[in-house]
């Protein structure tokens, strides 16, 4: 894929971020999105290097004041409960591409491992970042088993089947739009 190829898709995953922060099932603090399929499935097409690139595009595009996050943008997203989950957006499509990258195989299995292993790293950034703000800028007690719970438990069984579409949605794409 030459690199006009390649800025092209980011741009559309970082579009289709955008648009998946919109298809939500709202929740107090984490609300469950389609974005999770998106950053995945950017990992798996784009390869690591454009797929952190396109997550990062959408991140910075926010935080300069588009409102493409579920709840608005700007600077001061960054003390929002769900920031953290955008920053592993960017580590996840990373690790997901290197996962597909190092990988002779590219089937289901070998998409899938690779998309709940981004899954994970998207819950290791965001379920942290979601109990550190929620004590230190909202002033809330408990926020330790309230993350693990609203952050990560009741979400886990939709990320799990994103991941699993991401997976298959892959095997479905012409092999021209992959990295």
């Amino acid at each position: 894929m030459n690199n006009t190829k390649k800025m092209v898709m980011a741009a559309m995953f970082s579009a289709l971020t955008a648009v998946g922060a919109f298809i939500k099932i709202p929740l107090p603090y984490v609300p469950i999105v389609l974005q999770g399929l998106f950053v995945l499935l950017a990992g798996i097409c784009l390869g690591s290097k454009w797929g952190a690139i396109s997550q990062l595009a959408y991140v910075v595009i926010g935080l300069a004041g588009l409102p493409i996050f579920t709840s608005g943008g700007g600077i001061g997203y960054v003390l929002n409960p769900t920031f953290g989950y955008l920053l592993g957006f960017i580590a996840a499509a990373y690790f997901v591409g290197l996962i597909m990258e190092k990988s002779s195989k590219k089937d289901f299995r070998t998409a899938l491992l690779a998309c709940l292993a981004g899954t994970f790293i998207i819950y290791i950034i965001g379920v942290p970042y979601l109990a550190i703000v929620m004590k230190m800028v909202l002033g809330k007690s408990n926020v330790v088993e309230y993350a693990i719970w609203s952050g990560f438990l009741v979400t886990l069984p939709g990320d799990i089947i994103k991941a699993g579409l991401a997976a298959l949605i892959s095997q479905k794409l012409p092999s021209s739009l992959f990295n």
